[in-house]
């Protein structure tokens, strides 16, 4: 007897069936149903995306540790870092973590994409990859060569500028690093403001701007709390998803496919506990194999941040703002009345991309700067007025893993990113601090800094610098090429994301990048999303 779905429809047949409402997920789904002539079958294994912090930009710090909408994984201790655990948040809800990121539009460089067709990825080039960015986007400065209008993924200005913003913007002018009015252009080295996943002060997640519209489609099917356990196999061929829903085991069968999209961790994860993997890793968990694939869950890669805190001259950050009732009711009132002020604003106000060695032909540091500071993220702001400009590697060396500890689908992979695990990524993350003081040290900044508070005047030297780098260093929640597309026989996928070795099986989500973008992942887990279900469909007819 079929189980039935939350709309009332059969759940144990669709043509396709996608695991994971997530940034590429929702997108798969909407344009594989938009047609009206294949049935489609999401999975999420989330609750509905119905906290009112997620729709609020700045609410992204309320969801750092909310089990009801976050994962809440945790990487192992990591020997760079001092055996330090880092806290590795993920969306489960619907949009997954586009739904709990913190909402900065970059798509990363030209160079990016261009060097994933040179690793044999045919069709990933920057050339390739912009109708599908151009297609997904509602920018709101209109389309040009660059930019798209009228596609489903609002992109917006900031609603206001802010003085320690503009400051920062033209200090790094001072210090010979160029304004950028848009990262996301021609070149994306320089200082300004970021754009955001935002539609007039809400956040546009791809639950809200691809699924929630094609919520009404007879052919679509949504059924969250849903928890997959399984690919399911005839021979070698995907036939299915085996899931866990209100504690009953249930089964939906896939005609055409099954595709994956439940990220950098799960999707690794999913495969290894359906039998595709090293043969070693399923031996020791009794896992029969299905097709060994040796690279799932490695080569993981992840940006890592490093923050540093200034005291201000002024009260005028969001530790001032948010010191009393009476301003955070300001703060309130100004959202409801307006959508405007501090609730408005992503997880970088402005930020910079720069270069830590001149021979470099493209940016390798990224800086998000904001108007508040913290000890960590999601916990208390200072008492003091404070804010922050924090340094991220762009394109590190390290390479680490995702494997299952256990047969038992409900248990947590070990995460190992591997921070710091080469001297070029220690080196550039000590350089990108240095310049990033630089910029801080300009005419333009001074007015406003009474001190570094952290790591403070007294970390000079490189030693120093290394050491409160391993101290402090954390995660900026970019997890990805853990089932990494190649051209080469050893790769997870090929090209079209299908999985090497077995049929009727894809995988489109920020997991099949070959190297992690320079920058924020989330605009371009969209687009492999949006070129994912061009080519399935492309297959269909």
């Amino acid at each position: 007897m079929a189980h039935r779905s939350e709309a009332g429809g059969a759940e144990d047949e669709a043509d396709y069936v996608v695991v994971g409402a997530g940034s590429a997920g929702c997108v798969l789904a909407a344009r594989l149903s938009e047609s009206g002539r294949h049935k489609v079958v999401l999975l999420e294994a989330g609750s509905k995306d119905s906290s009112p912090w997620i729709h609020i930009p700045l609410g992204y710090g309320k969801l750092f540790n909310d089990p009801k909408v976050n994962w809440l994984y945790a990487t192992e201790p990591q020997p760079e870092l001092e055996g330090r655990v880092v806290k590795q948040p993920r969306g489960k809800v619907l949009g997954g973590s586009s739904s709990i990121n913190g909402l900065v539009y970059i798509r990363g460089q030209h160079e990016d994409f261009d060097l994933w067709r040179q690793q044999g990825c045919t069709g990933w080039s920057f050339a390739d990859v912009l109708p599908y960015f151009r297609r997904a986007e509602d920018q709101m400065r209109g389309a040009d060569d660059f930019h798209g209008s009228g596609g489903p993924l609002a992109v917006s200005d900031r609603t206001e500028p802010h003085p320690l913003c503009d400051a920062f913007i033209e200090a790094c002018a001072e210090g010979e690093l160029p304004r950028n009015e848009d990262f996301n252009g021609a070149r994306q080295e320089g200082a300004g403001y970021y754009q955001m996943t935002a539609r007039r002060g809400r956040r546009c997640s791809t639950a809200v701007g691809y699924l929630k519209p094609a919520r009404s489609r007879a052919n679509l099917r949504v059924i969250t709390e849903a928890h997959a356990t399984k690919v399911l196999f005839e021979g070698r061929r995907a036939v299915g998803v085996e899931y866990r829903r209100g504690g009953e085991t249930r089964r939906v069968t896939a005609r055409r496919e099954v595709i994956l999209s439940g990220g950098a961790i799960n999707s690794p994860q999913l495969l290894q506990l359906s039998g595709i993997g090293s043969a070693d890793l399923l031996g020791r968990h009794g896992i029969p194999v299905v097709a060994e694939r040796r690279d799932v869950g490695e080569a993981f890669q992840d940006h890592l941040q490093v923050r540093v805190v200034l005291r201000c001259t002024q009260p005028i950050t969001l530790n001032d703002d948010m010191a009393s009732l009476l301003g955070q009711a300001r703060i309130g009132l100004r959202y409801l009345l307006q959508r405007k002020g501090p609730l408005t604003v992503c997880a970088g106000y402005a930020g910079a991309f720069f270069r830590t060695d001149e021979r470099l032909a493209t940016p390798d540091v990224q800086v998000h700067f904001l108007t508040f500071s913290t000890d960590r993220m999601g916990d208390s702001l200072h008492a003091f007025p404070g804010f922050t400009a924090s340094t991220c590697q762009l394109r590190p060396e390290s390479r680490g893993s995702v494997r299952i500890t256990s047969a038992d689908p409900l248990a947590a992979p070990a995460i190992d990113p591997n921070y710091l695990g080469t001297e070029l990524d220690r080196r550039t993350n000590v350089e990108g601090i240095k310049r990033l003081r630089h910029y801080l040290s300009m005419p333009a900044m001074q007015p406003f800094i009474v001190k570094e508070e952290i790591p403070g005047a007294e970390t000079r030297t490189d030693d120093e610098i290394l050491a409160y780098v391993r101290q402090a260093g954390t995660t900026i929640y970019h997890p990805s090429c853990s089932c990494r597309m190649g051209g080469d026989p050893e790769s997870v996928v090929d090209e079209r994301l299908r999985v090497r070795g077995v049929e009727g099986l894809r995988v489109a989500d920020g997991s099949i990048m070959p190297s992690v973008v320079s920058g924020n992942t989330n605009a371009a887990i969209i687009m492999i999303g949006e070129k994912a279900a061009d080519m399935i469909l492309a297959e269909a007819r």
